[in-house]
């Protein structure tokens, strides 16, 4: 199948030949259909098989020429990074159409995406965040939306969003139509798609789980931190063959502490994003590590998915992810566009448990290569890595079975009081004989008289 098989206009076939794109993507393909239908959609592919295109193709193909104001067009996704390469990738797609395009999320002045909005907009690509604060402030109008695309819903979820998506759908107009994309099937996506959909149809694309055929796979066992940080040193000093490497850590501290033993010998080569980074600097980070001016980027999980970042040489999983479906996402940034791409993890004694459990998901061993003897084999432990010891005589430090908890005693009975509700102010003021206003002052007086 070819783009012609699709039957789009002249603007976007005009936009895909300057973009040297002739054949869809399977999930390009099999999704126009059912976009284009106007019916619910649900679509299960791996990142990096084209699926922006996929929802966006059929959408700008039927998206007429409008003068109003408010969008017709709402795409949420889960971070700052995706707003701007979604943008992107539409700006690309529009650029013989006619069509007003905005991205708005977090971390940047408000007020600005207020004055944008206000000047009209067709396509709005939000975080829900962001999108929530601007349709509170009444400046940005959603009685118009036609079509919702939720886009890497999984990690949408995974972030915390799902009480903002809930709130969002209560403010959106009931006749629209539903498109989700996933990487991943989990409880939370199928909860969401019972709860707002009608009748989806699903276009499933590779199991989850399968790994791409594209992308060779190895593993090391590494005893420690900095093991792993000596073993990494030794790998990226190949410089022609690790041309372009991204490395997953597990959390944030992690890839400011890698960053940091890294940084004195790749200073140049170098760069981090994790969510606590400014905005500027993370999109700058990106930035360079796309144009080729910092060959190393470390990255946390919550940047695996969605960055379409091309010619990714290496993924080194520098921490063995803890759920198999985000070693899916970390090694899908290499082996895009069926170039061939290669993964590496580094896995503690404490990670084989993990490690065992992606292996159990794609139900494939990953060939385990041995630690290079010129690597040397630290005996340092970070903090997380010490063993924890017990402090018995200390009376200051608790240990965890001597956290106070709740009173194991009955209450007094003088503080088992009941709240009696009303009638007990009018019970108090009869025992006491108190006046009921300020006329019978002398109501006592005359009382105790008779």
């Amino acid at each position: 199948m070819s783009f012609e098989d699709l039957n789009l206009n002249t603007p976007l076939y005009n936009a895909l030949e300057d973009l040297g794109f002739t054949i869809p993507t399977p999930i390009q393909a099999q999704a126009f259909n059912v976009v284009s239908s106007g019916k619910d959609m649900v679509g299960i592919a791996q990142t990096g098989t084209g699926k922006t295109f996929a929802y966006m193709l059929p959408i700008l193909k039927n998206l007429k020429y409008s003068t109003q104001e408010n969008p017709r067009v709402l795409i949420l996704v889960p971070t700052r990074e995706l707003v701007v390469q979604v943008v992107d990738e539409i700006e690309k797609l529009s650029k013989y159409i006619n069509n007003r395009v905005l991205g708005v999320y977090g971390g940047t002045n408000i007020n600005t995406q207020k004055q944008a909005v206000a000047q009209g907009i067709d396509i709005l690509v939000a975080t829900p965040g962001r999108l929530y604060d601007l349709a509170l402030s009444r400046v940005l109008q959603l009685k118009s939306i036609q079509k919702l695309v939720i886009d890497e819903v999984d990690v949408m979820l995974d972030l915390g969003f799902r009480h903002q998506l809930i709130n969002i759908f209560d403010i959106l107009p009931e006749r629209r139509q539903n498109i989700m994309f996933s990487a991943t099937m989990t409880q939370d996506v199928d909860m969401l798609i019972s709860d707002f959909f009608k009748s989806p149809e699903r276009v499933s694309i590779a199991v989850s789980g399968t790994p791409l055929e594209n992308i060779l796979q190895t593993r090391y066992n590494v005893p420690n931190f900095y093991t792993k940080v000596n073993l990494l040193t030794y790998l990226l000093n190949d410089t022609e063959t690790f041309n372009r490497v991204l490395v997953f850590v597990a959390y944030k501290r992690m890839a400011d502490r890698l960053f940091e033993k890294l940084d004195d010998i790749f200073h140049d080569e170098l760069c981090v994003i994790h969510s606590n980074k400014t905005q500027n600097y993370r999109l700058r980070s990106i930035e360079q590590f796309r144009n080729g001016e910092n060959r190393i980027l470390i990255a946390t999980d919550v940047m695996a998915r969605g960055l379409d970042i091309d010619n990714v040489s290496h993924v080194i999983n520098f921490d063995t992810p803890l759920y198999p479906e985000n070693y899916m996402h970390r090694i899908g940034r290499t082996g895009r566009a069926e170039r061939e791409g290669k993964s590496i993890a580094f896995s503690t004694e404490a990670e084989q448990e993990a490690m065992e459990g992606i292996e159990a998901l794609m139900n494939m061993k990953i060939p385990l290569l041995e630690m290079p003897t010129v690597v040397e084999v630290s005996t340092e432990l970070i903090e997380e890595e010490r063993p924890q010891i017990k402090e018995r005589n200390n009376p200051i430090k608790r240990k965890s079975e001597d956290v106070a908890g709740s009173a194991f005693h009955e209450k007094k009975a003088k503080n088992q009081k009941e709240n009696l509700g009303g009638s007990y102010k009018f019970k108090i003021a009869k025992k006491y004989k108190k006046p009921k206003t300020r006329g019978d002052k002398n109501y006592n007086k005359r009382n105790k008289r008779k």
